[in-house]
């Protein structure tokens, strides 16, 4: 009987051992646990549909809200990686990106993304990350406005921390020349063909005066009638009409598709860094091709988005899943590992 005690007792012992082995495994090797498209598949089936009928409101009420979507989506990825950084307000423990140069008095569309959150949490509390939230929108956002659609890659968790000055010195400025804007790219794991495919973006959306003043008024590879048109609503003046907006594409600003490359080839880009694209440079020769093959563009830039998107995501156990977009939900470890492995 003692004999017969010991080797359950070392069984239940050893079943202890492996369930711990178990435990500690899923822990850590989730760290390097890759993203996939059928992520929250069991975890929050209703996922999408709980995301795009917000989307779909707000670019009802400002077709503009769309581009500012996607624009969330290339700023919160340049910095850091798509970790949901970009969201984060000021704290006293760092200086979030949101009032970053390229993000102040620019970046928009933080109360959709508050409300898709919201949207998603009623569906299924404390599941989904919002730097996930954020991948979606910006993917519904360009479905909505013409663009091509994609399965979107989720698994993300959220950034705790954020950083101004990474944002300043990471998201490419309107001012750069080709090579930094390669270089930039490049960097990240985007090929040059990315940056020409994801800058494509530009096709919606709208520009500040203080991001356009020095091409109009300074610039000789810009065509004459498009500089004489954007000066009417940009002074020469630095502080005056600073931001007045432009469309980034004058024919078609709320539509996504090919024209933006249309208008590199004529000198019309808005920004320096877009005209630069097609400037007697390397990448002339794909402008070329997006602007006479709307399906390539299309294809490629789908491609790019879900390169861009796996930018040094944060995924397993790292990060958190934040509840909203703004809060730390540090309780919520158990829940995503379990979203993770289900």
């Amino acid at each position: 009987m003692l004999a017969l005690a010991s080797s359950m007792a070392s069984m239940s012992f050893s079943r202890a051992i492996v369930a711990l082995a178990i435990l500690v495994m899923l822990s850590m090797g989730s760290s390097d646990a890759q993203l996939s498209t059928d992520f929250y598949s069991k975890s929050c089936p209703n996922l999408f549909s709980a995301v795009k009928p917000v989307v779909q409101s707000a670019i009802n009420k400002e077709a503009r809200m769309g581009a500012s979507i996607l624009r969330l989506f290339f700023h919160d990825c340049f910095v850091n990686g798509c970790d949901g950084s970009l969201l984060l307000d000021d704290t006293s423990s760092f200086t979030g990106e949101k009032n970053a140069a390229p993000n102040q008095n620019s970046a928009r569309g933080f109360e959709v993304i508050d409300s898709i959150k919201s949207a998603v949490e009623k569906a299924c509390p404390g599941v989904v990350s919002c730097a996930d939230v954020l991948a979606i929108a910006a993917r519904d956002s360009t479905v909505l406005l013409g663009g091509p659609n994609w399965d979107v890659k989720l698994g993300r968790r959220d950034a705790r921390t954020a950083s101004q000055a990474a944002a300043n010195n990471s998201i490419p400025r309107p001012t750069f020349n080709l090579n930094q804007l390669i270089s930039r790219f490049n960097a990240l794991g985007l090929s040059t063909r990315d940056l020409v495919a994801l800058s494509g973006s530009h096709t919606i959306g709208q520009a500040r005066c203080t991001n356009f003043r020095a091409r109009i008024y300074n610039e000789t590879n810009v065509d004459a009638s498009l500089a004489q048109t954007r000066r009417s609503n940009c002074p020469r003046t630095s502080g005056s009409g600073d931001n007045n907006l432009a469309p980034l594409d004058l024919q078609t600003p709320t539509r996504f598709e090919n024209n933006y490359y249309k208008n590199l080839i004529n000198r019309r880009g808005l920004l320096h860094s877009d005209q630069q694209l097609f400037n007697g440079g390397s990448t002339d020769s794909i402008v070329r091709t997006y602007s006479s093959n709307e399906n390539t563009f299309r294809s490629d830039f789908v491609a790019g988005m879900i390169k861009m998107g796996d930018i040094r995501p944060l995924t397993g156990s790292r990060g958190e899943i934040r509840k909203n977009l703004q809060e730390d939900q540090l309780n919520l470890y158990m829940v995503s590992i379990a979203a993770a492995i289900f």
